[in-house]
């Protein structure tokens, strides 16, 4: 989903790199990155956390151990990896931009983390189905 609705910005921002190779970059593309990510983050979860209202809950196969309009999560592991990784993001980008400049490291960290996230969520699932 993120990436879906994320798609635009990071293909301004692969033109607006490959265009200007060996000049000074442009803010486009980091800035559209990060009001999209920023928008992700908050305005998808806020409508996530309306749908789930007692007026939208119809759902004929819904767990009766729980009130009509509380969801619940059940993958204790994978949501908190998720939000850890949430969080940590925006300090690394912070961290990055404190010098006004991202090096050769700092790009490929960025890169590794993504699978690093990846990696783990996917060991946690894995980890949740099997002690069930």
């Amino acid at each position: 989903m993120a990436l879906g609705s994320s798609a635009p910005e990071i293909l301004l921002s692969v033109l607006e790199t490959v265009g200007g190779l060996g000049t000074c970059p442009g803010e486009l593309g980091a800035s559209t990155i990060v009001g999209s990510a920023a928008f992700n983050l908050l305005v998808i979860s806020a409508v996530s956390i309306y749908a789930v209202s007692a007026e939208n809950d119809t759902d004929p196969d819904r767990d009766d151990t729980v009130e009509v309009g509380i969801k619940k999560i059940y993958d204790m592991g994978v949501f908190s990896i998720t939000a850890f990784s949430s969080v940590f993001a925006y300090i690394w980008l912070y961290l990055c931009l404190l010098d006004q400049k991202v090096s050769l490291t700092e790009a490929w960290l960025t890169l590794s983390f993504f699978f690093i996230l990846v990696i783990m969520a996917f060991a946690a699932d894995k980890y949740k189905a099997s002690q069930t």
